[in-house]
C-alpha cells in the first residue's frame, strides 16, 4: 500500500487514476477544485478542495500530509489549464493564469511535499507533445504548450537535485486523449485513447517506471500530432 497524491482529480484522467489506484488498496490524496461525490464516497481517498494557482490553498496539503500520512510515495502532477486562443489576442493576465496552474502549481506542489518524500519516491508530470515535438504543434494554445514545455525542463533539474536522494522525476507526454478538456477545446474532434486507457498506462508507471527512468520524458503518443 503506497500513498499516492493526485491532482486535477475532478474528471479526464485524474479521476480514472484517483479510482484505480484506490480500487488497488493504496491509499490516494485526490486534489482538486471540485470533488465528485463517487471519490468523497470511496474510503481510500482523501479529497481536498485545493486551487493550485493559489499558493496558500495549498497550505491544505502540507497541514494533511503533516498530520496525517506523514510520507508520501508517488506524486502525479496531472492537473491541467487549456486556453485556446490565438497569441495576439491572449492578456497578460490570462497568459499568467495558464502557467499558475501548469508551472508554478506543479513547483509549488512539489516543494511542499519533498520533505515528505523518502528513497524510492516518484513523482510523474503529466505533460503534451505540444510541450517538447517541434513544430508539430496547434495553433493558438501558445500559453498551453509553453508551459508544458517549462515543466518537462523543471522535472529534468529536479531529478538532477535530488537524484542522491533517490527521489525520481519524470515526465509524460501525452498525445490526444479524449477527456472533458480536450472536447470544451476541440469540439468534435476523437482523440484516439480514452481517459481510462490512458490512466492505466500512467498508473502502472507511477509505480515501476522509476526503476528504469529518472529525469527522462517519455512520448505517449501514437499519432503525430
Amino acid at each position: 500500500m503506497k500513498n499516492i497524491i493526485i491532482t486535477g482529480t475532478s474528471r479526464g484522467i485524474g479521476y480514472e487514476l484517483a479510482l484505480q489506484f484506490a480500487n488497488a488498496g493504496h491509499n490516494v490524496l485526490a486534489i482538486s477544485r471540485k470533488t465528485p461525490q463517487t471519490l468523497i464516497e470511496n474510503p481510500n481517498i482523501t479529497c481536498l478542495s485545493v486551487d493550485l494557482s493559489n499558493e496558500k490553498d495549498l497550505e491544505k496539503v502540507a497541514g494533511f500530509l503533516s498530520q496525517t500520512w506523514k510520507k508520501a510515495d508517488v506524486i502525479i502532477h496531472n492537473a491541467g489549464s487549456l486556453l485556446l486562443k490565438p497569441f495576439g489576442e491572449i492578456s497578460a493576465v490570462e497568459f499568467e493564469n495558464v502557467y499558475k496552474v501548469n508551472v508554478f502549481g506543479v513547483a509549488n506542489l512539489t516543494r511542499i511535499c519533498i520533505p515528505f518524500l523518502r528513497k524510492g519516491s516518484h513523482v510523474v508530470t503529466i505533460s503534451s507533445m505540444g510541450g517538447i515535438q517541434g513544430s508539430m504543434k496547434f495553433a493558438g494554445l501558445s500559453a498551453y504548450s509553453s508551459s508544458k514545455g517549462a515543466v518537462i525542463t523543471l522535472s529534468e533539474l529536479l531529478a538532477e537535485e535530488y537524484k542522491e536522494k533517490g527521489i525520481s522525476f519524470n515526465v509524460l507526454a501525452l498525445g490526444a486523449v479524449q477527456t472533458e478538456m480536450l472536447h470544451e477545446a476541440f469540439p468534435g474532434y476523437e482523440a484516439p485513447i480514452s481517459a481510462k486507457e490512458m490512466a492505466d498506462y500512467v498508473f502502472n508507471f507511477a509505480l515501476t517506471g522509476n526503476k528504469y527512468y529518472n529525469g527522462k520524458v517519455l512520448q505517449v503518443s501514437s499519432t503525430t500530432p
